[in-house]
């Protein structure tokens, strides 16, 4: 399932291709052609990403709702302009590591298929994705634009030089304001969208009233907003954190680290667009991890391998019907 750096990711595409233009909107798919059409010829005026949700408004007092799920994704074709600082138009990913050494950008290519700049969202493996001959993903100058849709597009947005298509998200309607505000209500705390005091007091109450596993109270979108089964496994391995001790028994300096952690790598996320969430790697180290997902986690899809820190097999087990990974030696 696309975690939160990914979302937050694909409302940067949008701010920077797609606003202050008439946006022309279709569904090839069929499924959503009522919304694609009340939509369609409208200005797009801001994108907001709060967990692993995005609301776009259009003028009109039109807002549009997408939640990837677990098999969406957006696909992004034409002259598409990204933030040279995040990545290079060819996929390049970020020109430094943790500790700010300048690498070489040529070396940091997603080879692991997490998220890049034409294609973000679910794993590729995982859902149809425009073809390869689709030439206008490489940016290939002989292609017709806009390419025709391939597979199972439920919206399509176009301007006169990029197009968006997104596939097999879990919702996708056209809301009110009240509606999309009582929406983003429901939802915990996100950092990158508030990193108040007052965020951090939301997290840790809503922690720390329950009895509930701190395992799953990650997980749980109404008490912080995008956190997935990656950064879950990876934020309790790092806090050193029994996924089942109950959110009451946490200490209250634990779930503080928790969700400023959180924040740390939802930004490194955003940035690389990777969930890399090993720290203070040299710069081999870093390369090497960059371009392979298996060096990237310290406990993530690796069940039955030895600890990186100290040597005891990694668990793996099932917590509400999610794969949970962690460390019985680390993590007491």
């Amino acid at each position: 399932m696309p975690e939160g750096h990914s979302v937050h990711r694909i409302a940067r595409q949008f701010e920077r291709n797609f606003l202050n233009t008439p946006v022309f909107a279709s569904s090839p798919q069929g499924r959503f052609a009522e919304g694609a059409e009340v939509l369609s010829g409208h200005e797009l005026l801001r994108v907001d990403a709060v967990g692993k949700q995005m609301f776009a408004e259009f003028d009109g007092d039109l807002w549009l709702r997408v939640h990837l799920g677990l098999y969406g994704a957006w696909d992004f074709a034409g002259s598409i302009s990204t933030d040279p600082t995040i990545a290079s138009a060819s996929g390049r990913m970020g020109q430094t590591n943790q500790r700010g050494t300048a690498l070489d950008p040529g070396l940091l290519i997603d080879r692991g298929g997490e998220d890049s700049i034409s294609s973000i969202g679910a794993p590729r493996n995982a859902r149809m994705r425009m073809s390869e001959q689709t030439k206008a993903l490489a940016g290939a100058e002989d292609e017709t634009f806009p390419p025709a849709p391939v597979g199972q597009v439920r919206l399509r947005l176009l301007t006169e030089t990029a197009v968006a298509d997104l596939r097999g998200p879990t919702a996708c309607e056209v809301m009110t304001p009240d509606a999309v505000q009582a929406k983003i209500d429901s939802l915990g705390p996100d950092p990158l969208t508030d990193d108040s005091a007052a965020a951090e007091e939301k997290f840790v109450a809503a922690v720390r009233k329950r009895q509930v596993a701190i395992g799953q109270l990650l997980m749980d979108q109404s008490v912080v907003a995008g956190i997935g089964n990656v950064y879950r496994a990876e934020m309790l391995f790092r806090a050193a954190l029994n996924p089942h001790t109950p959110g009451k028994q946490v200490p209250e300096d634990v779930v503080r680290g928790l969700w400023r952690d959180w924040g740390v790598l939802l930004r490194i996320g955003v940035e690389t667009g990777q969930m890399m969430t090993m720290d203070d790697l040299d710069p081999e180290a870093y390369v090497a991890a960059m371009g392979n997902l298996a060096d990237r986690h310290w406990v993530y899809r690796r069940a039955g391998l030895p600890c990186r820190r100290c040597g005891t097999n990694i668990a793996l087990e099932v917590m509400q019907a999610r794969k949970l990974y962690w460390c019985p030696g680390c993590q007491l």
